[in-house]
């Protein structure tokens, strides 16, 4: 894909939610449970930060996860 199309997803995919999302939020936008959202960010499948003891997810890489996964 093309920045240019990768920029056009960002703009219609989860417009519900923020910039940065929490794990809370991730289980939502993909419909899974906590444990398969830890699994995902601890198997390097969606990138996040850890910040004191909580992880924060960029949108983009939950978006980049869905695009890399749809079949």
């Amino acid at each position: 894909m093309t920045k240019a199309e990768i920029n056009e997803l960002y703009k219609v995919m989860f417009t519900d939610y923020p910039e940065i999302v929490n794990v809370a939020q991730l289980q939502k936008m993909l419909g899974v449970s906590r444990h398969l959202a830890y699994d995902l960010i601890s198997g390097k499948k969606i990138n996040a930060l850890k910040i004191g003891n909580s992880f924060r997810i960029p949108k983009i890489s939950v978006i980049n996860y869905v695009l890399s996964n749809a079949q």
